[in-house]
């Protein structure tokens, strides 16, 4: 009941709730941002949802779109700005996927949406993280996000969709919350973010 129906209707009402009252922060983080990163302050990407169907992800954006002399953008750490930094490490960034919330196309609490690219990379049982919606945080997020590999990564979003429950849901927003105002696990180690999966050789 709770995975079929209440998880969803908690998500849209919850969404809904929050957009009414971040609205007058949010637009003064829209206009920062956009400042900042001499133009749009969104960030949108195609991006795999349940059952592996393709939606449209937004995100506040926190790197420019600077280029090198060839036309290819520069590495994530020189494009991050200072403002963005700030958002990131905040998790302020995510707030506009609440749109996707309110839309169906993602949940509060799930495994994080990655990159179209990744899909034949995974394993089946790597694959099986996309049997729930994806989510704005999840059971990856709070041990250890960025920090952790790829693989411990995915075996942690596949426990959550094993063991899914409103306790749990619960649970990791009560750590993420603790996550955020600790500002752990953004980026992998020497990186601004995070590096791109290759694949396990499984």
């Amino acid at each position: 009941m709770y995975r079929s129906f209440i998880k969803r209707l908690m998500d849209f009402s919850v969404a809904l709730a929050m957009l009414a009252v971040l609205l007058v922060p949010l637009l003064a983080l829209m206009a920062l941002l956009a400042a900042a990163n001499r133009g749009t302050p969104f960030f949108r990407q195609t991006r795999p949802g349940l059952h592996g169907r393709l939606f449209r992800i937004v995100k506040f954006k926190t790197m420019t779109d600077e280029t090198d002399e060839r036309g290819e953008l520069l590495p994530d750490e020189r494009r991050l700005t200072r403002v963005g930094r700030l958002v990131r490490s905040l998790s302020l960034d995510e707030l506009p996927q609440l749109f996707n919330v309110l839309a169906g196309q993602m949940s509060f609490i799930g495994p994080r949406p990655l990159l179209p690219e990744y899909l034949p990379l995974y394993s089946a049982e790597q694959a099986r993280r996309h049997d729930v919606r994806p989510g704005i945080t999840g059971w990856a997020q709070v041990n250890g996000r960025n920090s952790i590999s790829w693989e411990r990564k995915f075996e942690l979003d596949v426990w959550y969709v094993d063991h899914l429950s409103f306790l749990l849901d619960m649970r990791i927003i009560f750590l993420t919350l603790a996550k955020v105002v600790r500002r752990q696990g953004i980026s992998a180690e020497g990186s601004a973010t995070m590096e791109k999966f290759t694949g396990s050789g499984k």
